[in-house]
């Protein structure tokens, strides 16, 4: 099968090297020709993972250039891909989206952003607990994918499962892409607490009440609530709010410590970004997100780390 992959961060690199292991025909797009040109002589991507050797069989090509495909996957960030699918063209069979985020300004999840630009094309979101460190590493890892078009997930669990990598379908795409999103945002918050001291407790009642806040939204826009007990809801949560791969929880730790956060443009951190359409969707749908409001409290807001803790324990007593 030949696969296109726009964008070369860690994710979309180490999910090149899954898939030409199986055989494919794969062609990793940098943004930039420059940066195409250094992979393909290197056989590295030393800006996002480094000290990974790519396959010899793996090619490289950049935005203005997509070769057609049978399936293209995209690995931009979450609050780049409307600019991204305005800029490329390419053919495309089918389009899986690796991005995890709610866009700003519509507040929409990523499927209906890709619907205004893609009308002819199956369109399946792959999410759940899947560091690409680890997964360039073949270190065991399961995640899920989910489509309008049931036929569609099982092309696409069958083209990225592995000895290493299992995916599971699920039927639930809104529950799949909001899970994704809104669990970068209580990872900011767990990081935090990591930054403070480590406090086992508190990190605990956050995951915990987290994954209610997400619940809350996924379920007010049609959501199965039982996603966010799967891969894409509780496992992406757990990982991304214990691992030090984890660039959110690192924010939050940043922040706990009272250190100023490193330019975005070193790493990217979904959750800074996704928290601020989180707010103007929860105040939409009239829902409580306590944590969420905290985490913007202190990066916006400037907010100190113990005076927002101690307001989150000041809240009114209710029922869990």
């Amino acid at each position: 099968m030949k696969i296109s992959i726009v964008g070369a961060g860690a994710w979309s690199t180490a999910i090149s090297r899954l898939l030409i292991k199986g055989d494919h025909e794969v062609t990793l797009c940098a943004r930039q020709r420059c940066d195409a040109e250094k992979m393909e002589k290197s056989r590295e991507n030393k800006k996002h993972l480094p000290g990974v050797k790519l396959p010899d069989s793996l090619k490289f090509s950049y935005f203005d250039e997509i070769p057609s495909c049978d399936i293209a996957i995209f690995g931009v960030p979450a609050q780049h891909v409307r600019e991204t699918l305005e800029r490329v063209n390419f053919k495309a069979g089918g389009i899986v989206n690796l991005a995890k985020g709610l866009e700003i300004k519509s507040l929409k999840r990523m499927e209906e952003v890709f619907s205004e630009y893609i009308k002819n094309s199956d369109y399946a979101s792959l999410s759940g607990p899947s560091h690409a460190e680890e997964v360039a590493a073949d270190i065991p890892t399961s995640v899920v994918v989910s489509s309008r078009n049931s036929e569609f997930s099982k092309v696409v669990q069958e083209l990225f499962s592995s000895t290493s990598f299992r995916v599971y379908t699920s039927e639930d795409l809104t529950g799949i892409e909001i899970g994704g999103a809104l669990k970068n945002v209580i990872a900011i918050a767990a990081g935090v607490v990591d930054g403070l001291g480590g406090w086992d407790n508190s990190k605990a009642a956050i995951m915990t009440r987290g994954l209610a806040e997400i619940t809350q939204i996924g379920v007010k826009l049609g959501a199965n609530p039982l996603t966010f007990m799967g891969l894409s809801g509780l496992g992406d949560l757990v990982v991304t709010c214990t691992s030090r791969h984890s660039r959110n929880r690192r924010v939050g730790e940043i922040i706990g410590k009272g250190i100023n956060l490193p330019k975005e443009s070193t790493f990217v951190a979904e959750g800074l970004h996704t928290v601020v359409a989180e707010l103007k969707l929860a105040k939409k749908l009239h829902v409580e997100v306590p944590i969420a409001q905290a985490v913007y409290s202190l990066v916006y807001e400037n907010f100190s780390p113990k005076a927002m803790i101690l307001k989150l324990m000041n809240r009114p007593l209710k029922k869990e």
